[in-house]
């Protein structure tokens, strides 16, 4: 009976989406303007090409903001249950935070985090 069930749901939920596209379809505006089909609607006329490379230091500036971005996604919920885990748990996570600070160092001297 499960499997008939998810069977059921999953074809109602196609048959659902189905009626939504075919009514925007239907009922959606329609524009023969040539600018609809620029890269860009912005109102501006198109300039240059829009597969530029950026510099690698916005690539290496996200990666290290991820980093420390996931450090807060450990930490908060350790601090939650910080009198529960014990001694043993607190000196793995500051195990945890001096690898990360050695880390934010090592960018530190290789200019990783200046903006130019």
């Amino acid at each position: 009976m499960g499997s008939q069930a998810l069977v059921l749901f999953f074809l109602t939920g196609a048959f659902f989406i189905g009626i939504a596209i075919s009514i925007a379809a239907l009922f959606a505006p329609r524009s023969s303007n040539p600018q609809k089909y620029e890269p860009w609607e912005c109102g501006m006329p198109v300039f240059g090409d829009a597969r530029i490379q950026f510099k690698v230091g916005y690539y290496l500036f996200a990666i290290i903001y991820l980093i420390f971005d996931v450090e807060i996604v450990f930490l908060v919920p350790w601090a939650v249950v910080m009198k529960k885990v014990g001694t043993v748990a607190f000196v793995e996570a500051l195990i945890f935070l001096v690898i990360l600070g050695l880390g934010l160092i090592y960018a530190w001297k290789k200019r990783a985090l200046k903006w130019e």
